[in-house]
């Protein structure tokens, strides 16, 4: 299972915290948004993972070579139209990328092993949304809409009345889902407004053309985005939940090289 992360963007909004690094290189608690899902990543067993770069490559690249997680491949993937396209063109980039099951994980989304773990579980539909729930949303949640198991629309503008979760930015496909998303992908990418493009909008058209989308509650998970600069501290406080046991395995294995075992 291969994942692919896009972080080709500046993270204007996070001004003046980017304004000399991409966003996925804050820091949270001694580590960067982007280690924090490495290691997610390497934690739930994820051994392949493919970045798509843009603004700061060199600076991201600089952190990967230093400080990938042991035994996690990663590599990237330039993404020249960074300043002028959304991330539909990363993942048109990446595209060659996504064959066979593959994950798709947004740059700015911080989550937990479990979350991860959660979606490396059985699924019964070709691409398959994580979801959360709350009591209302509001104009930046990615929403969605939903019947049981399966998506049947996503996007920021839907009816506040039908909407019934957000979307956290982390995907699953199949071999299938795959295939049908970058045959779709391709197809939006050869139109004038292709390059405005959320990838998630491939994914509404794919929901209401042929039900074969699903969503997974990550409902009572620890997840954050990092869009504003209120987020950080929200986001600090979620990783300092998460520092406590990586020290406690730490601890444990110096005590153990101390021992001798």
């Amino acid at each position: 299972m291969k994942a692919v992360i896009l972080s080709a963007g500046q993270g204007r909004r996070l001004l003046p915290l980017t304004a000399n690094r991409p966003k996925c290189l804050i820091e949270l608690g001694g580590r960067s948004l982007l280690e924090w899902q490495l290691w997610c990543l390497a934690e739930a067993g994820i051994e392949e993972v493919v970045i798509v770069v843009g603004y700061g490559a060199e600076q991201v690249e600089a952190v990967l070579q230093a400080r990938t997680p042991p035994g996690l491949s990663v590599r990237t993937l330039y993404n020249p139209f960074y300043e002028v396209a959304d991330n539909l063109a990363s993942c048109w980039m990446a595209r060659s990328e996504l064959r066979g099951e593959c994950l798709i994980l947004n740059g700015d989304t911080l989550i937990e092993p479990a979350i991860a773990r959660r979606l490396l579980g059985p699924v019964t539909r070709p691409i398959t949304v994580t979801i959360d729930r709350k009591p209302s949303y509001d104009a930046d949640d990615m929403k969605i809409e939903s019947f049981g198991d399966r998506l049947c629309a996503i996007g920021k503008q839907l009816s506040a009345t039908t909407v019934n979760g957000e979307s956290i930015g982390f995907l699953r496909f199949s071999a299938e889902g795959a295939l049908r998303f970058v045959g779709e992908l391709e197809r939006i990418m050869r139109t004038p407004e292709g390059l405005k493009f959320w990838y998630l909008s491939v994914i509404d058209r794919i929901a209401r053309a042929s039900g074969d989308v699903g969503v997974l509650s990550i409902e009572g998970l620890g997840w954050g985005e990092m869009d504003f600069l209120e987020d950080v501290a929200s986001n600090e406080a979620l990783v300092a939940d998460w520092l406590q046991p990586s020290m406690q395995r730490i601890a444990s294995s110096a005590r153990a090289v101390a021992s001798g075992r």
